[in-house]
């Protein structure tokens, strides 16, 4: 693996976030990310791509961007990709950002409100999704189709119905785009790279997060990105992402969802419940972690 650095040629003045987007011969999406970016958002922020091969051009549109980033002439997966652009990270609030994403009007303002709600650094939050496929997630916002590419995005149409799709703050924040502090980022290593290329590194992330004493897991629904599901994770030969997690943390994904920072879609109320206690041991619980325990075994 040989990856190299570069930082942008002029830095950007005291940025409010970094925003970490891994990118993979993914230009007209990339592109219209940061452009994105550059003309919704409140703040001045970093954006630093880590760039997978690049042949398609995204390498040399990078530089005449003057953007900060990251390079490797193969693709290295998002673990490593966003490690990597962490290097060159200048601010204290890091963004996790997919190159798929068109950031809406003040999505920014609406996290950096979340931040300045709580006062402190223990916490993770995420932006909220507008998805054209109707996925069945709380966290997602659909279906609301502008488009599945960047040749028929109807922008215009989704910027004037944006603001009609706030959705109140929800329970369990997990997915991109999400925010950490950089203390955090650093005080747990920032993402696995055992699960590159990247299947179930945002669970493993979060359960990171808690066992630091992260208790504070925000979905802000006045913070949207349309989200045009590209098919990258497609190209690459996926991990086994859910037997690794049950391997590390000795219980699923799903159960450390659901009990822990309470990502449950089948829940009732999904409302964004502040800062989490441990989980109770209720009998479906003690029985979720009986399961796993014998899933573990039966792996091993």
């Amino acid at each position: 693996m040989n990856i190299a650095f570069y930082p942008a040629p002029t830095p950007t003045q005291a940025p409010r976030f970094s925003i970490l987007i891994p990118t993979w011969n993914n230009l007209a999406f990339v592109e219209l990310c940061v452009k994105s970016i550059k003309k919704n958002s409140t703040y001045a922020h970093q954006i630093i791509l880590h760039i997978n091969d690049g042949s398609d051009g995204t390498l040399e549109w990078a530089r005449k961007e003057g953007l900060d980033f990251s390079y490797s002439p193969q693709n290295v997966g998002i673990c490593y990709a966003c490690n990597a652009a962490f290097a060159l990270a200048q601010a204290d609030y890091i963004v996790y950002m997919n190159d798929d994403m068109y950031a809406c009007p003040n999505w920014d303002a609406q996290l950096w409100q979340a931040v300045e709600d709580y006062q402190k650094d223990d916490f993770y939050f995420s932006a909220t999704m507008i998805e054209r496929l109707d996925t069945g997630s709380h966290f997602v916002v659909c279906p609301h189709n502008f488009g599945d590419s960047v040749a028929n995005f109807q922008e215009q149409a989704l910027l004037e119905s944006y603001a009609s799709l706030v959705i109140p703050d929800w329970q369990g924040a997990n997915y991109p785009p999400s925010l950490m502090h950089r203390r955090y980022w650093q005080l747990i290593g920032g993402f696995s790279t055992e699960f590159s290329p990247g299947m179930y590194s945002d669970p493993d992330i979060c359960m990171k997060l808690w066992q630091a004493g992260v208790r504070n897991f925000r979905g802000v629904g006045s913070s949207l990105v349309y989200h045009f599901m590209s098919k990258s994770v497609e190209r690459v030969k996926k991990n086994n992402g859910s037997k690794q997690f049950l391997k590390k943390w000795g219980i699923t994904s799903h159960t450390f969802q659901k009990y822990y920072i309470g990502l449950d879609n089948q829940a009732t109320d999904v409302r964004y419940r502040g800062i989490l206690p441990n989980p109770s041991p209720t009998r479906s619980f003690k029985m979720a972690l009986w399961l796993g325990r014998l899933k573990l075994f039966l792996h091993l």
